[in-house]
């Protein structure tokens, strides 16, 4: 069972990232570090391969993922595509939903942007169906902020 975060992650996360310039090392640490606040079943990012025009892997905290997220394809694309935080409360309804974890039951996308373009996505997976609160996302996209600006590229 996922424990709830509170405003604090916000502060966390900046004091977390605030002297690093790597996009790679603190999308570790911000992911590692929610993945510890809320047990949470995946937390992770995938970063845009323009391309090859689909989604990378990049760090992660929890089971072996989907390596690469086609265009159109699942919860994170949509999210990447229409440039804005996705929540679905039962992945198995949605249409297209990849599954990279069978116990996955719901999850949020959320886009991380440079210059008004989506660089990367967080994308959390809750064991719990509607495993995210309305304060929690929030919470996360102010995170996500933070991130984006720390975006070096």
């Amino acid at each position: 069972m996922s424990m709830p975060i509170s405003s604090n992650i916000i502060k966390e996360v900046e004091t977390l990232i605030s002297n690093e310039t790597s996009n790679i090392a603190n999308m570790a640490n911000v992911c590692t570090h929610l993945m510890e606040r809320s047990g949470w079943h995946w937390v992770g990012f995938y970063t845009v391969d323009e391309v090859a025009d689909e989604l990378v892997l990049g760090p992660f905290q929890g089971p072996i993922a989907c390596t690469r997220l086609k265009r159109g394809k699942g919860v994170c694309a949509k999210s990447w595509e229409e440039n804005s935080t996705v929540v679905v409360e039962n992945v198995h309804e949605f249409e297209g939903h990849v599954a990279c974890s069978s116990i996955s039951n719901s999850e949020v996308v959320i886009p991380v942007r440079k210059s008004r373009n989506v660089v990367a996505v967080l994308d959390i997976d809750s064991i719990e169906f509607n495993g995210f609160s309305s304060d929690e996302i929030k919470y996360l996209e102010l995170v996500v902020q933070k991130l984006e600006s720390r975006w070096v590229g």
